[in-house]
This record gives C-alpha cells, structure tokens and sequence, in this order.
C-alpha cells in the first residue's frame, strides 16, 4: 500500500491554494452581486420608465380638452415606440394588419407605390408595374406632400397606406415634389385593383430567356418554376442564357428569396443567414437537393429599387459566381422584419435580425454593388437624371448601420455609365428591345456564349 507523507513544501502549496480559493469565493460573491445589483437597477428604471408612462396616459385621460379612447392612447405609444427604432419596425391595427395578409398574396385596391420615410416626408421607394402610379409616372424618391387634403409631414407609414387605399374606381390626389420641380406637382389617380403579377418572362432572340421579378409574393417560386419551364417548352430545349430583372423590386417574402435563389445555386450551399438576438433569430438558409437549372450564364439586372428579398437572390448568386451582376447599386435593406400577431388582432412587424450574403456581406445600408456598373438615366430628349435619384435604405432616417462579417472592404466594379431607357413596362415583349439595359445584358451572354463556344474558357 503507497502511503503519501507531508512535507513542509507541501502545506505551503496548500495554504497559498487555500487563499487562492477564498479569493475566488469572495470574486464570485462580488461579481454575482454586482450582477444582481445592476439587474436591479434596470429593473428599477424599467418600472420608473412604465409608471411615467402610466402617470400620463392618466392625465391626458382627465385633463385633456375631449374625452380620450384608452386604446388609442396605448396604440398611439406603441406605434411611436415601434417608429423609434427604425424606418421597417411598425405596429399595426387590426386592419393594417389584415392588409398586410392580403398585401403578401399580391391582390389589394389601392395606388400601387412602395412608400417609406426620410426625414419625415413619406417618399416613394418605387412604384409597382401596371398599377395607377406606374401609368401616372410617379417615380423612385418623389416626396409626396399630401394625400388629397391631408399633409402627410410626420404621418407613419400605415395611416399612409390607409389613405391611399380604397375601392376601385375611386380618384385620390396626390401633391408630389420631385427635383427638377419648381413646385408641387398634382396627380389625380383612380384607385384599381392592384393584381401584382410576381414573374413576367419572355423568351429572347437565339434562345435566351428574360424573367423579371417585379415582387417576392407567396407564389413567386411557383411561378418562377412554371416561367423556365415554358421559355424552355417553347425553345424545344435548354436555355443559352437567363436575364433575370430585378429592378424596383422591393422585396417581399424571406422564404420565397431562398426559394428563387435555390434553382440556381448548387447543393447543400449557403444562400443567406440572418444573425440577430434571439436563438431563433440565428438562422441558415442551403440550396436543396435537386429541380436545378442546368449551368447556363445569368445576368441579373438591379437599380436603386431593388430591395431586400431581391438584393438577398443577388448576393447569392454573386458569392456563389453564378451570375454577372449588372445596373446601379441596390436600395441596402439587409435587415429582417419578423410580423408577431397580438391579441386584439393587431401586429407588430419588428426588425429582429440582419442578413448576410454567404461570404459574410451585410447589405444593410450598402446594397449590392454590380459587377458591371450602368448609371441609369431617363432617355436623352429628358431631362437627364442619375439612378442616385432612387431612395435607398441609407437615406431613411433611423437606418442602422451593417455589420460586415466577410472581412473584406467594399470595391467598385467596372465603372460603365451609359445613357438607359426607363425600367420595364407591361409588355416586355414589346419593349425589351428598347430597354437598353437588357440589351446590354442579352450582348453580355451572347459574348459570354462565343467566348465558350470558341473554348477560351476551357
């Protein structure tokens, strides 16, 4: 049997671990009660905060010069509270928040603008393609001063929306500045039935495909699937090459972004990921296994318009090389609105993640850069006016600022400013050959095309 003896060494080392414990003990003791001691004060000041709020919800109910609806009162704040944090964060009514469902499903009556505030004037983002506004000529960054009589300094987003909403058939003004204006400008427009259709596409010269996705809705991937394979049907065979637009997109759904980007990005590969507070805000987004294209070249065409879920389908396919990105920087919406329904039947839609494209990119504020820059400007007998003109997420009052995790610093592209006609209208058919931005992608895939024909690239 070994029998450990005592040595004098030994009980020094045990007396100065001894300390050492104590020390820790009292460290640990000291450190839990800092922690509890700073919870406590915030909790302190959290009530203090509440019963401030309570002290004037409690005055303005009796000494206000008319009687009040308590329910007002509490939407009023919550929504104040919501427009605080940032331009996409937004409490909505119970009727706000039934036309957002009916918003998502792309059928609602109303203008057709995609609106957002920028020190405090609601300005127009885009207009939609074949809506009231569209054929009217509102375009992107027009501010508009008021809806019929009622000036809109200060309106949120959803009393906006409401005022502009309405049966089909009705007329509602619209007092609109723009640069170039001398003064206010007035449009009368007649309500419709707002039927966005989600993909047009058209089947190009020698076999090359156009596609423009004009909004990310519940269906959007479905009807991207049926349009590839239509063009396909009528080419009796695959596609040389796809031009997918993506201008004045403003966005829509997450899911229908990875699901549009995962017909072209390769298997198992990362399409987006969002990082945010929450454990359930930490999400990746992989391409499925199979129903891919086959390895035709892409363009994608993008402009100032061209937000969030548009910009995520972008990025993608620009880390992953398997499209030229071509057009004007993107808006710069990289953050994540997660829609929470109350209990009254109201909502909140709540910022709670940001976005990154999968070489780590935040978009957020800084768009997509395309690989092939081309200013856009109206037609040389307008007067000429810069893509710059688009309003983007940097310029909206509250923005927060994104957190790039690629490690890498922005570069410019290749810089080539040429003269364009206006986006898309209705019938691409009848208008791609005039739109000069397409036709410089087609040119791009048929050089792309020779170039691979001629076996340069082997």
């Amino acid at each position: 049997m070994e029998e450990h003896m005592s040595t004098p060494g030994s009980k020094k080392t045990r007396m100065i671990a001894g300390f050492a414990v104590v020390v820790a003990v009292l460290v640990a003791f000291i450190s839990i009660s800092s922690q509890r001691r700073c919870s406590a004060e915030a909790k302190g000041s959290d009530y203090e905060s509440i019963e401030l709020f309570t002290d004037v919800m409690a005055i303005i109910k009796k000494s206000y010069v008319e009687e009040v609806d308590t329910k007002k009162l509490v939407y009023g704040a919550i929504n104040g509270m919501l427009t605080s944090l940032d331009p996409h964060s937004s409490f909505m009514t119970p009727d706000s928040y039934k036309e957002m469902k009916i918003d998502t499903r792309g059928a609602f009556g109303g203008l057709g603008i995609e609106i957002s505030i920028k020190d405090g004037m609601l300005t127009v983002i885009s207009p939609i393609e074949d809506t009231p506004a569209f054929k009217a000529g509102i375009k992107s960054g027009d501010q508009i001063l008021k809806i019929d009589e009622k000036f809109t300094k200060d309106l949120n987003i959803n009393d906006a929306v409401k005022r502009m909403r309405g049966q089909k058939g009705t007329k509602v003004t619209l007092t609109i500045m723009r640069e170039g204006f001398d003064r206010p400008k007035e449009f009368t427009l007649m309500r419709d039935v707002i039927q966005v259709k989600s993909v047009r596409s058209h089947l190009m010269d020698d076999g090359y495909g156009y596609v423009r996705i004009a909004q990310f809705q519940e269906k959007t991937d479905e009807d991207l699937a049926k349009a590839l394979k239509s063009m396909k049907e009528q080419n009796k065979g695959d596609l040389k090459g796809l031009i997918l637009d993506m201008r004045n997109d403003p966005g829509g759904l997450l899911d229908q972004a990875v699901r549009v980007a995962d017909h072209f990005v390769p298997d198992g590969q990362l399409i987006v990921y969002t990082e945010g507070r929450e454990k359930d805000s930490k999400m990746q987004f992989t391409a499925r296994k199979g129903g891919k294209e086959s390895g035709y070249p892409i363009v994608v065409v993008i402009n100032g318009g061209s937000a969030s879920a548009s910009e995520i389908v972008a990025g993608a396919l620009q880390d992953h090389k398997r499209a030229i990105i071509m057009g004007t920087q993107s808006f710069g919406k990289g953050s994540v609105q997660t829609i929470i329904p109350l209990s009254d039947d109201s909502g909140l839609r709540l910022t709670t993640a940001r976005y990154y494209t999968p070489k780590g990119r935040s978009i957020q504020a800084k768009g997509i850069t395309p690989d092939i820059i081309v200013e856009q400007l109206e037609l040389p007998k307008d007067t000429a006016k810069k893509d710059s003109m688009h309003l983007r997420e940097k310029d909206l009052e509250n923005h927060f600022v994104g957190e790039d995790k690629s490690g890498e610093a922005d570069s410019k592209k290749t810089d080539t400013k040429e003269s364009v006609s206006p986006p898309v209208s209705l019938k691409p058919e009848d208008n791609l050959k005039n739109d000069y931005q397409v036709m410089r992608a087609l040119d791009l895939l048929k050089g792309w095309g020779l170039i691979k024909s001629m076996g340069v690239d082997k």
